[in-house]
């Protein structure tokens, strides 16, 4: 056991965005508490340095031609149900990531209340892991266990207007009455003061996506009260959601974030500049709201997300219901062929759609597209989809190849976004499903694909996306950036070698190139090895 870490001689690439330099960052107490780069200070210095920090207990860490940076921040992730089931996050920490931002999208673990639990917890198998039982209620009781199993990186949470909803109201298709939306306000005022930095929205899936204007104007007052962010999984991926969002903030005061910015409508592709100038003008407007992007050309999610909302009415119970009906089956095959999106504008590519987690459901298997699983098995793509649903609710999920990489790449390299995985903190050792290479390589593809191989991004402008921009727009105030006082969050990388190896095909890959992470002082992972460190934590607004 150590009494602190000296990493010498490496790049600091600080997390500012401020240009590279050789120096030291010394860890101790979990904390970093110097950081050098002067070559008067380092020079003729550092072999006194390191013998006398050896005879103080230091490791001294020779990192010459590597890159020393803040643990990466996943700005936009689903990792909170598995890392209760598996605390050691493996597909993220491997990559540097330290911190998980969980709760997006409208879904989170809390608020769970007696009335509509089985209701929220159908929502929760959204974001793809087995459904929990668990014995909390609000963030201080999920907080409370994440810690109490030991997680290897931190997490910080927002509220998920999708389980808000539901305690106020249920998942009916209709605006929250005035007294609902007061219970609503109420309950998220509750879990900001326990500390979870904001809110989330996912406005096309039920039933977060009933809400009106008013209803988000009122719970976004209460998060411009205590500044807290709106998150915001829009109604589509065009300029009608983006002035949705701007206007809530110009009306309100709410710093927004718009998740997971793409465009999936083959007959938009090639607009990702207009979209960005209408982000840019809502600014220069005083709208206080930027985005994040994934840096790849498919998205992933539940497959009930491309349901026809009459369907979903209800939770899932519902939808199994009315799909029982032969007379309302053939209504909603009918309605579902004819296309997704708001308004199923967006026109099916069967052979586009990917089936990455099924369970075996109805004889499928993951990997296997719509088209080619429906052929198989003989059914219509649209009734294979209809009848998955209904047997295997939100945890049936797919990939969809809608995407285009020149949109994504001018997303990505927007001075106003962020780099985000939308995926999950899992285990290398994942048999029951084939999720979206997300998961394990985002960070890494970003650092090797689009820093050394492309040079779309200068590698602290890539640093930076991931940590200090992060850390400034949630609220995180003692992590981001490598400074004394800053909480030991540490990654070091070879910015040679570093690369993700995840594929559509064979996801559960780690990367190259990570060579150490710490997190809150301890190393968590060396040399390519886990160790039996669980030093994360459940991050607070405020604290």
């Amino acid at each position: 056991m150590t009494d602190g870490t000296l990493i010498a001689g490496a790049t600091i690439i600080d997390g500012t965005g401020a240009p590279g330099a050789v120096g030291d960052v010394l860890i101790k107490d979990g904390r970093i508490v110097h950081v050098s780069t002067s070559l008067d200070e380092r020079r003729g210095a550092l072999d006194e340095r390191r013998e006398a920090l050896d005879d103080q207990g230091v490791e001294v860490i020779d990192a010459h031609g590597l890159v020393v940076a803040p643990g990466f921040i996943d700005i936009h992730t689903h990792s909170d149900v598995s890392l209760y089931l598996d605390g050691r996050g493996q597909s993220k920490l491997f990559q540097g990531v330290t911190t998980e931002v969980i709760g997006n999208c409208g879904f989170s673990p809390y608020p769970l209340t007696p009335e509509r639990r089985d209701e929220q917890l159908d929502l929760m198998e959204g974001v793809g892991d087995d459904r929990i039982d668990p014995d909390w209620t609000d963030l201080d009781g999920y907080a409370a266990a994440l810690e109490g199993r030991g997680i290897a990186l931190n997490a910080a949470s927002l509220v998920g207007h999708g389980q808000l909803r539901l305690a106020a109201a249920g998942s009916d298709e209709r605006p929250l009455t005035e007294d609902e939306i007061d219970v609503a306000t109420q309950l998220l005022a509750t879990l900001l003061d326990q500390g979870a930095f904001g809110l989330s929205t996912g406005l096309t899936y039920v039933p977060s996506r009933f809400a009106d204007t008013a209803e988000l104007q009122a719970l976004c007052r209460v998060l411009a009260d205590r500044g807290a962010i709106y998150t915001t999984h829009a109604r589509g991926d065009g300029a009608p959601s983006i002035v949705e969002a701007i206007e809530l903030s110009r009306s309100t005061g709410v710093r927004v974030q718009y998740s997971h910015l793409a465009i999936n409508n083959p007959a938009k592709w090639g607009t990702a500049d207009a979209l960005l100038s209408l982000l840019s003008k809502g600014r220069e407007g005083g709208a206080d709201i930027a985005g994040d992007v994934y840096p790849y050309d498919a998205s992933a999610s539940a497959l009930t997300q491309y349901l026809p909302v009459w369907i979903q009415e209800g939770g899932i119970e519902g939808l199994r219901e009315r799909l029982a009906d032969n007379e309302t089956f053939a209504r909603a095959e009918a309605d579902l062929a004819a296309g997704w999106g708001s308004g199923g504008v967006i026109p099916w590519y069967w052979d586009r759609v990917i089936l990455s987690r099924t369970d075996g459901l109805l004889g499928t298997t993951d990997g296997e597209t719509i088209e080619e699983a429906a052929t198989r098995l003989g059914h219509t793509p649209a009734a294979l989809v209809l009848k998955m649903c209904a047997a295997g609710g939100h945890r049936v999920q797919v990939v969809l190849r809608y995407r285009t990489e020149e949109d994504m790449q001018a997303f990505l390299v927007d001075p106003c976004t962020t780099m985000g995985s939308d995926g999950s903190a899992v285990g290398y050792d994942l048999t029951d499903r084939r999720p979206h290479p997300r998961f394990f390589g985002a960070s890494a593809r970003l650092l090797g694909r689009y820093v050394r191989e492309l040079g779309l991004l200068d590698l602290s402008t890539a640093v930076h996306k991931m940590t200090g921009a992060v850390a400034d727009r949630i609220g995180i105030t003692d992590r981001g950036v490598l400074r004394p006082g800053a909480a030991a969050d540490v990654v070091l990388f070879d910015p040679s070698a570093v690369i993700d190896r995840a594929t559509f095909v064979d996801p559960a890959q780690p990367p190259d190139g990570i060579r150490a992470v710490w997190v809150n002082g301890e190393l968590a992972v060396d040399r390519g090895v886990q160790t039996e460190a669980r030093a994360g934590r459940v991050l607070r607004r405020g604290l």
